[in-house]
């Protein structure tokens, strides 16, 4: 072979094995992004339930919940996330849930010492997390958990006013709560049984 031609072909590999690395880096920040946009998210869902905004309450949280499936998608085709969007994806996702979790537990619709117990809970993780060096990169049990949780606060969240007046609308809605309250207890025994994983592993030696 010419050695014009294996110049060449070397040079076409460099190309693209830098377009590719370019491509990985841009999902990898665009993921960062939407993480780090979501963390804004939870002051707004709170403001918008406490002024009874609650279809505006019920949106925030839906394109919270979307916005965490897609950079969860952008993060596993770049490869794996960074260190930094490792920790601060769980974060952000106990920061939007948080706020509509406070709301229900203060206006009865969840009792507080559920509410109390699942906050108490993502406050050690979160402080566990912070002593790994790979950010702690959430378990098969802490995202079922995640993906529970937010199905249950989009069903208690779900607004009355899209009952749209007639009594078999309304019904429904009611049922959509009840549906949203029964879903939050398997997402709270989740929540602690993940938590007990999280802390049995970070007690286990290192290898040599």
């Amino acid at each position: 072979m010419p050695a014009g031609e294996g110049l060449t072909g070397g040079e076409d590999w460099a190309d693209e094995s830098r377009i590719v690395m370019a491509e990985l880096i841009r999902a990898r920040q665009l993921a960062d992004g939407l993480t780090l946009g979501r963390a804004v998210l939870g002051l707004p869902l709170l403001l918008a339930l406490v002024n009874g905004a609650e279809a505006l309450a019920w949106l925030l949280l839906l394109l919270g919940g979307l916005s965490d499936a897609a950079d969860g998608w952008l993060a596993r085709r770049s490869g794996g996330g960074s260190i930094w969007g490792a920790r601060l994806d769980p974060l952000t996702d106990k920061i939007l849930i948080s706020a509509p979790l406070l709301w229900l537990g203060a206006t009865g619709l969840l009792p507080l010492w559920a509410v109390w117990l699942l906050l108490a809970r993502e406050l050690l993780i979160s402080g566990w997390r912070a002593g790994q060096g790979s950010g702690g990169p959430a378990s098969k049990a802490g995202k079922a958990k995640t993906i529970l949780q937010f199905a249950s606060l989009l069903l208690l969240l779900w607004p009355c006013e899209w009952g749209l007046g007639t009594p078999a609308a309304v019904g429904l809605v009611e049922w959509l709560h009840w549906g949203g309250f029964l879903l939050f207890w398997p997402s709270l025994l989740l929540a602690l049984t993940s938590a007990l994983g999280y802390l049995r592993a970070g007690s286990r030696p290192s290898s040599p």
